[in-house]
C-alpha cells in the first residue's frame, strides 16, 4: 500500500513543531518564497481554525485520533513497513535518546490535548475511544518514570535480531525502488546501532544491565548475523544476502540491473551491517564486566518500584506481587489435580512426577530431528488449524479475512528466540498472518502439545484477534494497535481451553498437553514474582519448572531467561485468562438460555484490545441489554 491516508495533514505539522514538518533552512529559498511561504502557512491556519469551528465534537475527535495516529506512523519507519505502507520505505526507526524525550513530551501535550473534549457530546463508542486514549497515554507516561530501567537489548528479542528478522519478513522487494530501500536500510545499520550503543551506554551510568549470562547469547546471536559471505570468505553466504539475493531472483530484472543491486548490498553489508554488529559486540563484551551477580530486577537501582510497574502494565490490574504469586501456587495445584484424572484415564500407574518424566521421555511424542522430522511438524500444526477454522462459524459472529500461514523460525535467531510466537497479517493484505514455530530442538516441541499450541498462535487466537482488530470498522487506528498484554494474551490462553468446550482434544494426550501449556501459564506467575521481588536464582526458577510441569528441561531454561529479561510480562497470560473465563461464567449464570459462544466472543473482540476492566465493563453491558430483550 504505497499510498498515504487522507489524514488532516495540516494539522500533524501545526502538531508540536516535531521534525516531521519543521521548516526548512534559512537558505533554502529566497527572501521572497519564504515571505510568500510564511503567507501561505498563515491561510492554512486560517483555513484550519474556521474548518475546526465548524466540525461537531465526534468529527474533531477522530480528526485528533487520526492525525496523532499518522504523526505515530510518521515517526516510525518501521511500523509503517509493518502495515503495509511504504513512505519511508529505507529508513529506521530513530532510537536516540532525544526521540525518547520528543515521544515524552508528545505523550503529555496529547493527554491534556485529550482532556479538552466534551464527552457530553460523544457516542459510547467514542467515548470508550477516549477512555482508552487517555489510558494508554497515562500508561506509557508512568512507564517512561523508568525510561532507563528497561533492558534496551536482551538475549530474547532486540535491536541484534530484529533488523535481520524485519529484513527477511517484513521488507517486500515488488520493484527495484524497493530493492533500493533495503539496501538503503542496509547503509541505516550503522547509525542505528550507534544510537544503540549510546542507549546501552546511558545503562550502564544508571546501573542498569542485563545478567551476566545474556551477555554471551547477545554476543553469539549478533555474531551470527555476520557470518559467511561477504563477510568473510565462506561456502555459505550470510542470511541477508541469501535473503535479499532470493529477493531480487524473484522480481525477474534484468542480469545487469540485478548485478548493480547485488554490487551495492555487498557494498552496504561490509561498510555498514559488519561494523554495525561489531561495535555493538565489543560494547556488550565491555558491560559483561560491570553487570552485577544476581537476576531478578531486585538488584537494579529502583527494582521494586520498576516491577511494580511492570505488573501493573501487563496484567493491567493492581495486584501485588505477592497476590499474583499465591494466584499461581493456587492454579498449579488446580492444574496437577486435573492431570491426574488424565493419568486414570490413559492407566499410567505411578506418580504425578512419574507421568512427567513419561511425557518428557517417551519417544513417541517427538518427530524425529530432521528435516522430513519438521516439515511433519508444520504440516500437521496447520492441519489443526484448518480443521477448528470450518467449526469457528459455531462459536463466533465475527472472523478474519486475512490469510494466515504456519513458519519455521529462521535459523540466524532460532537459539534464543522462544518456542512459538505470532507476526500479524499487513493491513493492505499482501503478507499472511504468521504463526512462527521455533523448530530448532524437536525435544521442545512434543506432539501433545502441539494442538494448544496452533490453537493459541493461530485460529482462534492471536490470528483471529488481530486480524479482526485490525479490519474493524468505526473505531480509531490507535485502538486496534494498542497494547494491553493481559487481554492479548489471556485471549490466546482462553482460546486454548476454548477448543476443549468446542469439542477437539480428543486424544486424552493432547488434552494433557492443553493442561500442561496452562499449568506452563500458572508457573510464570509464581516464577516471575520469584525471580524479580523474592531473588529467586535463575537455577531455582528453572528447577522449579522442572520439577513442577512436564516440559523438557531446556524448555525450562529457554523460559526463564525469557521471564527475566522482560519482568511481568509473563504474568499477563493466567492473569487475562482467568478474567475472561470468569466472565464467560458470569455471562452463562446470568443468561441461561439466551447466552451465545458467538455473541460473548464478538463482544470480547468487537473492540480491539482493552484492558480487563473495561472487558468487565462491556460484558456486564451485554449482559444488561441481552436480559432487557
Amino acid at each position: 500500500m504505497n499510498k498515504r491516508p487522507l489524514f488532516a495533514l495540516s494539522a500533524i505539522c501545526a502538531a508540536l513543531s516535531l521534525a516531521a514538518c519543521s521548516p526548512a533552512p534559512e537558505n533554502a529559498q529566497s527572501p521572497q518564497a519564504a515571505q510568500d511561504a510564511q503567507s501561505a502557512a498563515k491561510q492554512a491556519e486560517s483555513a484550519q481554525t474556521v474548518s475546526e469551528e465548524n466540525l461537531t465534537e465526534s468529527e474533531r475527535l477522530s480528526r485528533f485520533f487520526a492525525d496523532s495516529f499518522e504523526q505515530d506512523l510518521k515517526r516510525s519507519p518501521t511500523m509503517q513497513s509493518r502495515l503495509g505502507y511504504k513512505w519511508d520505505y529505507g529508513k529506521w526507526d530513530d532510537i536516540s535518546p532525544a526521540a525518547d524525550q520528543e515521544r515524552r513530551e508528545l505523550m503529555e501535550s496529547r493527554l491534556v490535548a485529550a482532556q479538552q473534549f466534551d464527552e457530553a457530546q460523544l457516542t459510547e463508542q467514542e467515548r470508550l475511544s477516549l477512555q482508552l486514549y487517555r489510558t494508554n497515554l497515562s500508561r506509557q507516561i508512568a512507564n517512561d518514570e523508568f525510561r532507563l530501567n528497561s533492558y534496551i537489548m536482551n538475549q530474547f528479542s532486540a535491536w541484534h535480531t530484529n533488523v535481520p528478522s524485519f529484513l527477511i519478513n517484513i521488507h517486500r522487494i515488488s520493484s527495484i525502488e524497493d530493492a533500493q530501500a533495503y539496501i538503503e536500510r542496509l547503509r541505516g545499520v550503522k547509525p542505528l546501532f550507534d544510537q544503540l550503543i549510546t542507549q546501552l551506554q546511558l545503562r550502564q551510568e544508571a546501573g542498569v544491565f542485563p545478567p551476566q549470562w545474556a551477555y554471551e547469547q547477545m554476543i553469539q546471536a549478533s555474531s551470527n548475523v555476520i557470518q559467511g559471505n561477504p563477510f568473510r570468505e565462506s561456502s555459505e553466504d550470510s542470511t541477508l544476502y541469501t535473503d535479499f539475493i532470493s529477493k531480487l531472483d524473484a522480481l525477474g530484472i534484468s542480469n545487469a540491473e540485478k548485478a548493480g543491486l547485488i554490487a551495492d548490498a555487498e557494498q552496504a553489508l561490509q561498510e555498514s551491517v559488519r561494523p554495525a554488529y561489531s561495535a555493538l559486540i565489543s560494547e556488550l563484551t565491555k558491560q559483561l564486566a560491570y553487570s552485577p551477580e544476581g537476576d531478578g530486577v531486585w538488584r537494579l537501582p529502583d527494582g521494586q518500584k520498576w516491577y511494580e510497574n511492570r505488573l501493573a502494565w501487563f496484567t493491567t490490574t493492581d495486584l501485588t506481587a505477592e497476590e499474583v504469586h499465591q494466584i499461581g501456587l493456587d492454579n498449579v495445584e488446580r492444574i496437577h489435580n486435573e492431570m491426574k484424572a488424565i493419568m486414570k484415564k490413559v492407566n499410567f500407574e505411578g506418580d504425578l512426577n512419574a507421568f512427567f518424566n513419561f511425557m518428557r521421555d517417551d519417544e513417541q511424542f517427538y518427530y524425529e530431528d530432521s528435516e522430513e522430522g519438521r516439515a511433519r511438524y508444520l504440516s500437521e500444526a496447520k492441519q489443526y488449524i484448518d480443521v477448528m477454522e470450518a467449526k469457528i462459524p459455531e462459536y463466533f459472529g465475527l472472523v478474519p479475512k486475512a490469510d494466515m500461514i504456519v513458519k519455521r523460525v529462521e535459523a540466524f535467531r532460532e537459539q534464543s528466540a522462544g518456542k512459538a510466537f505470532y507476526q500479524s497479517p499487513s493491513k493492505d493484505g499482501s503478507r499472511p498472518g504468521t504463526y512462527y514455530a521455533n523448530l530448532y530442538d524437536m525435544r521442545s516441541m512434543p506432539t501433545y502439545q502441539m494442538e494448544a499450541l496452533a490453537y493459541h498462535e493461530g485460529i482462534p487466537g492471536h490470528h483471529m484477534q488481530r486480524s479482526i482488530a485490525q479490519e474493524l470498522d468505526g473505531i480509531p487506528e490507535f485502538q486496534k494497535y494498542v497494547s494491553f498484554t493481559a487481554y492479548t494474551e489471556g485471549w490466546g490462553l482462553y482460546t486454548e481451553e476454548l477448543a476443549k468446550d468446542m469439542g477437539f482434544y480428543e486424544d486424552p494426550y493432547s488434552d494433557f498437553g492443553r493442561l500442561a501449556m496452562e499449568l506452563w501459564r500458572a508457573c510464570r506467575l509464581v516464577v516471575d514474582t520469584g525471580i524479580h521481588t523474592m531473588k529467586w536464582s535463575r537455577q531455582d526458577a528453572i528447577d522449579y519448572l522442572i520439577e513442577n510441569t512436564p516440559n523438557p528441561a531446556n524448555d525450562a531454561v529457554k523460559a526463564i531467561e525469557r521471564y527475566i529479561a522482560l519482568p511481568g510480562q509473563a504474568t499477563a497470560y493466567m492473569i487475562g485468562k482467568l478474567k475472561i473465563m470468569e466472565l464467560r461464567a458470569n455471562a452463562k449464570e446470568r443468561l441461561g438460555d439466551k447466552f451465545s459462544y458467538a455473541d460473548f466472543h464478538d463482544q470480547v473482540l468487537m473492540y480491539g484490545p482493552i484492558p480487563l476492566n473495561i472487558l468487565e465493563e462491556k460484558i456486564n453491558q451485554y449482559i444488561e441489554a441481552t436480559l432487557a430483550q
